[in-house]
């Protein structure tokens, strides 16, 4: 038996290239979604990107850090309520111990933080 090379011993399944679009993508929605929000005038969040970190800044000081985990395969969240780690898993990222969907534990921890009920939604396509 040989060893797996490193893409094939990824905890995800994903080869280290997929799971890079993946993650972006999401960021991107996600970045998308709240400029929308803020052109549209429904919540002014501030948002800072650097690379795979995109911290979200909501009215009255609180944050949510998303960071990509290149050598996990995961992106975690973090937010007042804690932290959390999401796996690419049957097509959607999923809480690694619960396994509810990143898209709407984000909107939860949106909407707690900013006041009013926010939607996140993943990527298309």
């Amino acid at each position: 038996m040989t060893p797996a090379t490193p893409s094939e011993a990824t905890p995800s399944g994903l080869s280290d290239a997929e799971y890079l679009r993946l993650a972006h993508a999401a960021l991107a929605a996600i970045e998308t979604t709240i400029d929308r929000w803020l052109d549209d005038d429904v919540i002014d969040i501030d948002t800072h990107r650097t690379g795979g970190l995109l911290e979200l800044s909501f009215p009255g000081g609180s944050k949510i850090i998303l960071n990509t985990q290149p050598p996990l395969h995961e992106i975690w969240m973090a937010a007042r309520a804690g932290g959390y780690h999401y796996r690419w898993v049957d097509g959607a990222w999923r809480d690694t111990r619960s396994g509810e969907e990143f898209f709407a534990a984000l909107s939860a921890q949106a909407s707690a933080q900013g006041g009013r009920t926010l939607r996140l939604e993943p990527p298309r396509g």
